[in-house]
């Protein structure tokens, strides 16, 4: 019988059986193996796509939306996946188009044949792309006139192929999709790609989101629905219902089979302490003997009594022959007065010697268990000065705030979580100056030490201590990491982090544009629906070429018929004429309430340059309004250095996005986890935001490589210290 820790606590005797857990765990063993073909049998052909198909009777929506032009094909050719491989078996389908309207295949569920099947392929075939996506029509469409019979039929499916957010508001979609499944053996199942971001040359979808937005709305409405939720894209499976529950089953099989494993230990060692007290009663006293037999030798009591009548002098004569030591370790008696300060006794001593001997040594007095004898412990090591070592619970911020990398370092830097390096180091080593000159000073063999920049300094540490800061810098350097990744995503990645509530967008135009422009206004839409829509009070934006053009005369509140119609304003850009720079700036900074500018450009103004920062400081030290600066391209040092000046007279900053080849370097060395001493620098970011963040980084990573070898070196006089007493 053995006593086991349940999970709530609580402690419970528990009959294990060996061969019994033996047998059990080769089945979890098997278990696991099942589940792992599963898997890989839901990631190949058609269900990489579209799932498990399990009811009888299956009605198919396709998004064929003006934004899933260029797709066509990839959703033709998956519809014939899922008619080959899983509508074969069938009782009954239907196959529904819509794009802003909705085309159905038949007007009703047919059955399933080799005829029905060949000829709902011919059908999508004819299929064209065009207009937004009017989800919760096709849905009614399926739901009113398909399964106008659905209580006398068996379990039926709907299954949702889309790649982006419906036309409607999702709360209105989820509540009539839960209203329609509600009592009825009725399920909705959504499929969705990621195709990327839709092209802005064509028409816009009516509503925008991210993928990630989308992907939580469509969950939510599936399992409103008591449907599964499946989401794939070019790289394999992001999300899958059928995947994630396989997966639970096999955390819960593999955290059975440790349970086990702890159970035949605690049956091992249960026995192992059974076999030990079963041991002959007189082989005891011998092992007594053996253990205390060193005690004996130690001249403990001589030293003790010579103590009170002795100073620090005799003390000191003591270090130059070999140390008589009492022994520390028992526990003084209750009732006993404590130890004397060792300081009242050594002050005699204390003033006649020098201030390198007094801080090699320190005595402790304390009372033995028998009588009234004394005992004492001389060290060699001096009492350093308290050194407060770091915190294990470092708060940081799990969310990323909106703010500059300025603000964020000062509020969550080394510096003000109090983990610099050098608060750990102690002063410079003293011990060897009699000895060796500086030029070729070592490490010193008396105390715990480095050398840091020539110079030979004690480590002021514990292992402990050490093991503990390079634990919570570790932590540290993740977070911060986390950081940087969040800076180089999404619409931060080309406009930066927007930290103002009312906000004017200035895009360049002009016709050295034109290469750009189509990016730019994929990112802008972006921008919009990512940082605008959801963290600003007032938005507008102004387009500049020969003039500023404004999309309206005011800030706008950001509601989604303003981010909708800013959208569509957004895909009729054109690129053509100068750099107006000055007349753009002007424009901003005559917006009521206006707090900050964003100028995206890539190059230099018509005007001078030296008339639009002297006039963009004027208006900043009138108006209080940042200008914020992004330059498309960094080759040009002198567009550079002009955007970094303006950023820089208004109390802006300034950003350059990364290019492509680049992130993905640095994504690739972010996800390895950055932290080994052989892994690359980071590159030298030109914008402010990611260059003071990762200047952070380098510290921090500089600190954990000390801390490293700190902790060798101890270690390394750790080591050394008991070969060093034997010889």
């Amino acid at each position: 019988m053995v006593q086991f820790q349940w999970h709530d606590g609580t402690v419970k005797n528990i009959h294990v059986d060996p061969p019994f857990l033996y047998e059990y765990q080769k089945q979890l063993s098997r278990a696991v193996r099942m589940y792992e073909r599963r898997i890989e049998w839901l990631s190949l052909a058609s269900r990489r796509i579209w799932g498990t198909v399990c009811e009888k009777r299956v009605v198919v929506l396709l998004d064929i939306s003006a934004a899933n032009s260029t797709y066509i094909i990839h959703i033709q050719h998956s519809l014939r996946l899922l008619l080959e491989e899983q509508l074969s078996n069938k009782d009954a389908f239907n196959v529904i188009a819509f794009g802003s309207s909705v085309e159905s295949w038949r007007p009703e569920l047919v059955p399933v044949s080799q005829d029905n099947l060949q000829s709902a392929w011919r059908w999508a075939l004819t299929l064209r792309c065009g207009g937004s996506r009017n989800v919760l029509g096709a849905l009614r469409k399926a739901v009113e006139v398909d399964f106008k019979d659905k209580d006398k039929h068996q379990a039926q499916g709907l299954y949702l192929f889309t790649g982006g957010i419906p036309d409607q508001d999702m709360a209105l979609l989820s509540a009539y999709v839960a209203e329609a499944c509600g009592g009825c053996d009725l399920q909705l199942n959504v499929c969705l790609f990621y195709v990327g971001e839709p092209r802005m040359d064509s028409t816009p979808p009516a509503c925008y989101a991210s993928r990630a937005d989308t992907a939580t709305a469509y969950r939510q409405a599936t399992w409103a629905a008591g449907g599964r939720f499946h989401w794939f894209g070019d790289t394999g499976i992001f999300e899958s219902d059928d995947i994630s529950a396989i997966a639970s089953e096999m955390e819960k099989a593999l955290n059975y089979s440790e349970k086990c494993a702890l159970l035949v230990s605690s049956l091992k060692n249960q026995a192992r302490k059974e076999l030990q007290s079963a041991a002959p009663a007189k082989e005891k006293p011998k092992a007594l003997r053996q253990r205390r037999q060193p005690e004996r030798l130690r001249p403990a009591k001589p030293a003790a009594r010579a103590v009170p009548g002795t100073g620090v002098k005799d003390d000191h004569d003591r270090k130059r022959s070999p140390p008589l030591r009492a022994p520390a370790g028992r526990p003084r008696k209750a009732g006993v007065p404590p130890a004397r300060p060792a300081k009242d006794a050594a002050a005699p001593g204390r003033r006649r010697g020098t201030k390198s001997r007094e801080a090699g040594t320190a005595l402790s007095l304390f009372y033995m268990e028998t009588g009234n004898n004394v005992g004492s412990v001389y060290k060699r090591y001096p009492r350093g000065r308290a050194i407060r070592g770091p915190t294990a619970s470092v708060e940081l911020p799990r969310k990323d705030t909106v703010c500059s990398s300025q603000e964020w370092v000062a509020n969550f830097g080394l510096k003000k979580l109090k983990m610099d390096i050098s608060r750990r180091i102690g002063p410079n080593c003293t011990h060897q100056r009699s000895a060796w000159s500086p030029a070729a000073a070592k490490h010193c063999s008396v105390l715990p030490s480095v050398e840091v920049n020539g110079t030979v300094r004690h480590i002021q540490w514990t292992p402990r201590e050490i093991d503990a800061y390079i634990a919570c810098l570790e932590k540290v350097t993740r977070r911060y990491v986390q950081r940087l990744q969040w800076l180089l995503s999404g619409s931060r990645r080309l406009f930066g982090a927007v930290l103002e509530r009312k906000v004017c967008i200035l895009l360049d135009t002009s016709g050295s544009m034109g290469p750009h422009l189509q990016q730019v206004k994929t990112e802008l839409i972006l921008l919009i629906w990512e940082q605008l829509r959801k963290h600003c009070d007032g938005f507008n934006l102004i387009s500049f070429a020969e003039g500023p053009q404004l999309w309206q005369d005011t800030l706008v509140e950001p509601t989604d018929a303003a981010c909708h119609e800013a959208m569509q304003w957004v895909t009729h850009l054109r690129a053509e004429g100068g750099t107006s720079v000055l007349q753009a700036l002007l424009k901003g900074f005559s917006l009521r309430g206006v707090e900050g500018l964003y100028l995206l450009t890539d190059g230099k103004p018509d005007t001078s340059r030296s008339l639009v920062l002297s006039e963009a400081q004027r208006l900043t030290d009138e108006r209080g309004v940042r200008v914020h600066t992004v330059s498309l391209s960094c080759s040009g040092r002198a567009e550079v250095t002009f955007l970094r000046s303006l950023a820089s007279l208004t109390g802006g900053r300034y950003h350059c996005p990364v290019a492509e080849d680049t992130l993905l370097q640095i994504h690739g060395l972010l996800t390895k986890g950055f932290v080994d001493a052989e892994d690359p620098m980071l590159p030298l970011f030109e914008g402010d935001d990611l260059r003071r963040l990762a200047q952070e980084i380098t510290k921090a990573r500089s600190f954990l490589w000390l801390a490293r070898a700190f902790r060798s070196q101890l270690q390394k006089k750790q080591d050394a210290e008991p070969k060093a007493t034997a010889s």
